[in-house]
């Protein structure tokens, strides 16, 4: 631990209390829009859809504007502010467009910084140590999402789930928002500004290219993968209590506070696209158990989600810092590829759900991660055989 960087540990406190606002209220988000506001599944997929857009393709535009014009710590500061003040005023809306609305902006926030942290993330890490720098940063991350899930435990167990308390959860996200916020502030230094020399508005590298070309998998992946609020919905639907919702979360999140810094390690030595491999697996192990509709193997599904969430993040982000040259535009096209296909995704699964029943939309989930996972794992095995025979051949 004592190679990482501090302002790469500032980073993840940073982290730590934003995620703790947002897992007080992502369990129950749906719960709030679905029993509470009486909206349908098929709504649900266009709250989900709407904001995983904005949150990601965002990231484009300020990957570009931090390698261009070297701003980086405003974008990050700016985005935690939006996120910080977005989240509590869900607690007065009355209908799923203004829910929408506010988890579009607290996405925009997100999107807002995103691609920037990476950039200062991969910008203070030591040499050869992106992976042990973006795992530790997704440690402290989780720990926060682990905490606001307890957190939101707490509330329900002893304050019930009625909907004054519910609304009571967001608007308490508040406190934890300007912590993080206030330290972002006065604990983080920002890079120092150059100005890309180049004079086109966006240019890749080859080397850019080669970092991208395996992401695509991801992509793919992305439009079959359940989204949270879909875990969440399923699992009400084979019977599993509100008030337990919250710990279906910490096991994910718990998942992934314990590996984070491990698999971060795993993809110093042997490599990220092996460890994408592995989360891929991971994913169609979650989207099976979820298939099999039952309150145990729902509990299971979450262990696995929580694997897939962590390994993929971490090798998707480190494999970009090893491999790129415009990390902050490699950043920024990685996160637009999963907002055109996370929220094609969401949308699709809710119209399925709503019509066609959850069945249906299991099976369109299974079907699809697993035909993408082995499409990738062909793909990753025969890149290592191609390079295996050039290297004994120059032999």
């Amino acid at each position: 631990m004592k190679t990482i960087d501090k302002n790469v540990v500032m980073l993840g406190w940073v982290s730590f209390f934003t995620d703790m606002a947002s897992a007080m209220i992502n369990p129950i988000l749906p719960i709030f829009v679905i029993t509470i506001l009486h909206e349908g599944m098929d709504k649900l997929g266009v709250i989900v859809a709407v904001a995983t857009f904005v949150s990601y393709a965002l990231r484009l535009v300020s990957g570009y504007v931090s390698d261009r014009y070297g701003i980086v710590k405003p974008l990050v500061v700016s985005g935690y502010a939006l996120s910080a003040i977005s989240k509590p005023l869900i607690g007065f809306t009355n209908g799923y467009i203004g829910v929408a609305i506010l988890r579009a902006l607290e996405r925009f926030g997100k999107g807002l910084r995103s691609a920037p942290k990476d950039l200062m993330i991969a910008h203070f890490s030591k040499k050869n140590g992106s992976g042990r720098s973006f795992g530790f940063h997704k440690t402290l991350d989780i720990g926060g999402e682990l905490s606001g899930t307890l957190i939101l435990l707490g509330i329900l167990y002893f304050w019930g789930e009625s909907e004054e308390v519910i609304r009571n959860i967001f608007f308490a996200t508040l406190i934890p928002g300007v912590i993080g916020l206030f330290i972002i502030i006065m604990f983080v230094k920002d890079l120092s500004r150059k100005k890309s020399k180049s004079k086109k508005r966006f240019f890749l590298s080859k080397q850019d290219r080669s970092a991208l070309l395996p992401l695509f998998f991801y992509f793919f992946f992305l439009l079959f993968v359940f989204n949270d609020a879909f875990f969440t919905m399923q699992a009400k639907d084979v019977g599993i209590s509100t008030i337990f919702i919250p710990l279906l979360f910490i096991v994910s999140a718990g998942v992934q506070t314990f590996t984070s810094y491990l698999f971060g390690v795993l993809i110093d030595r042997i490599g990220a696209e092996w460890i994408l491999a592995f989360a891929y697996l991971c994913g169609v192990a979650a989207q099976g158990l979820l298939y099999l509709q039952k309150p145990l193997y729902t509990w299971f599904s979450y262990l696995f989600l929580g694997l897939f969430t962590v390994a993929s993040l971490n090798a998707n982000r480190s494999l970009i810092a090893q491999r790129a040259d415009n990390r902050g535009s490699v950043y920024g096209i990685f996160y637009a590829s999963v907002a055109i296909f996370g929220a094609a995704g969401a949308y699709i699964s809710g119209i399925i759900w709503e019509h066609f029943g959850i069945a249906s939309a299991l099976l369109y989930g299974l079907a699809g991660t697993a035909v993408t996972a082995l499409l990738s794992l062909l793909f990753f095995f025969s890149r290592r055989l191609r390079t295996d025979i050039g290297v004994n051949g120059s032999g």
